[in-house]
């Protein structure tokens, strides 16, 4: 009986040890960097909400709330934002979130020779501390999509001690979110502890992270089912008739601002030069020879929205009168013998996805009737971003994950300076008009500017969107207190795996 008493009290002294939980995620692709001022990817946000406390965040309602910063406020003329900081907030290594750590970060994002935040950035010429808790953004000049943008990468705070590393912070990114990274293998998972100085960790309920990144969607949900993941993002529509049937798991839907599009290398280098890049004409032959609504029912199961706009259909930034031309391969292929052509070929790059390969296979079987010849070429995540950063492409499937201003869901690809214009476009008045639309906050007139946008982009076709995502998440059946967002992203706090 006593060594049975003493069993029992060793047991209970074991017992916190053996309750940690540890949440295993299986995402879609690796992350190139866990860098913010580097990141391109949308599975780099994924990571990013675990690792990264940003200065606002984002709510289901697309509205903007309280992160690192609990109030903002701007000046009567626009020209400065002012952000009061949450009191406590401390980065993994312990130091404080100040003011002057603020100031550091956005600095770099500002200014760094690696950073891709300089163009979201562009319009704050100073970042002044006027206290310990309160930071002002200086503008150039109006820039109403800024709460946007530091709700995303530009407003991910980093401790300053590891500001010094530059283009290597991604080995050691040393951040402020909920859990703080402790290994990384490339390729394999990313792994992670509950960062206990985190200002919001009584409401993280799982001790330890693991991110494992499965391109495939069919082999991520398998491993759901098989009990060896509890959360995926990004279930595919093929998937969904299975998944939704079997009672061991549970999936979630939820609207979505993501879109697909294809982006065309219009000037950004030897590439360019080939016809889908020279003449508008053949690209507008290649949107004649094909049909959304039969993608979105044949690849998508019907389960997305076919689009040809950066914003979702219904919303105030979408243009119903600005709809896709129906397909007719007839007129597609004049098209191509008005420019000078009797077919075209090119390589569309597509990400190492099925679903992705299979729009892709869709879209070739479709533009082959209008006169094209389309080859694809498939890339892991990381080696896609790199190609088409360097223009090493002729025309290149993308996902963009969406942001809150329409500003943020086009300029980006299609300003001269975007820092995602991987084609090198450029159109002066494009430019003059994206600029007008950033600098006011009326609806209507932003409107009026963005649909001259529109009617621009559209006829020289620089990017061609192809249908809206509708976001699905899959969980072990017992999980609780996920909150599906537009934004596709996986926020932690308050879900609770099975008891």
């Amino acid at each position: 009986m006593r060594a049975f008493h003493l069993a029992a009290a060793l047991s209970l002294l074991a017992a916190p040890a053996l309750a940690q939980t540890t949440l295993r995620i299986g995402i879609g692709a690796d992350p190139n960097v866990l860098d913010p001022a580097q990141s391109g990817s949308f599975v780099e946000r994924v990571v990013f909400s675990a690792l990264c406390d940003k200065l606002v965040d984002v709510g289901p309602d697309l509205q903007f709330r309280a992160e690192l910063a609990t109030a903002w406020a701007w000046a009567p003329d626009g020209l400065a934002l002012t952000l009061t900081l949450r009191d406590g907030a401390r980065f993994h290594d312990g130091s404080v979130i100040d003011a002057a750590a603020v100031k550091a970060n956005l600095d770099r994002y500002r200014t760094a020779r690696e950073s891709r935040r300089r163009t979201e950035l562009r319009q704050v010429s100073e970042v002044q501390v006027v206290d310990a808790r309160t930071v002002r953004l200086v503008l150039s000049e109006p820039f109403a999509p800024l709460l946007s943008v530091l709700s995303d990468r530009a407003g991910m705070m980093l401790s300053p001690a590891v500001l010094p590393m530059a283009e290597r912070i991604g080995e050691n990114p040393v951040c402020s979110g909920p859990y703080r990274l402790t290994r990384r293998v490339a390729q394999d998972r990313i792994e992670m502890e509950k960062h206990a100085g985190h200002w919001n960790a009584a409401n993280m309920h799982a001790d330890r992270l693991v991110f494992l990144p499965i391109p495939d969607n069919n082999v991520r949900l398998l491993n759901l089912r098989g009990g060896q993941l509890d959360l995926i993002e990004r279930v595919a529509p093929s998937d969904l008739p299975a998944a939704e049937r079997d009672r061991r798991i549970r999936v979630v839907a939820g609207p979505s601002i993501a879109y697909q599009t294809i982006s065309f290398n219009i000037a950004g280098g030897p590439l360019a030069q080939r016809p889908m890049g020279t003449d508008r004409r053949v690209r507008e032959a290649f949107e004649l020879s094909i049909d959304r609504a039969i993608i979105n029912q044949v690849a998508m199961e019907g389960r997305f929205t076919p689009n040809n706009q950066p914003e979702a259909p219904g919303t105030p930034y979408h243009f119903a009168d600005l709809a896709a031309p129906a397909r007719d391969p007839a007129r597609a292929r004049a098209l191509l013998r008005a420019a000078g052509h009797d077919r075209v070929a090119f390589t569309l790059k597509v990400a190492n996805q099925p679903m992705e390969t299979q729009i892709a296979t869709i879209i070739q079987s479709m533009a082959a009737e209008g006169g094209f010849d389309v080859k694809i070429e498939t890339l892991e995540a990381s080696t896609m971003v790199a190609s088409t950063v360097r223009g090493d492409y002729e025309a290149a499937m993308a996902i963009w994950s969406g942001r809150p201003d329409p500003d943020g869901n086009i300029s980006f690809w299609l300003a001269s300076d975007g820092f995602l214009n991987w084609g090198k476009y450029a159109n002066p008045r494009l430019d003059t008009l994206f600029a007008e639309a950033r600098a006011v906050t009326d609806t209507a007139r932003r409107q009026a500017l963005y649909r001259e946008a529109a009617g621009i982009w559209m006829a020289e076709r620089p990017h061609m969107m192809l249908f809206h995502y509708r976001w699905f998440w899959a969980m072990r059946a017992g999980v609780e207190g996920f909150e599906p967002s537009p934004d596709g992203i996986i926020r932690l706090a308050g879900l609770r795996l099975p008891r």
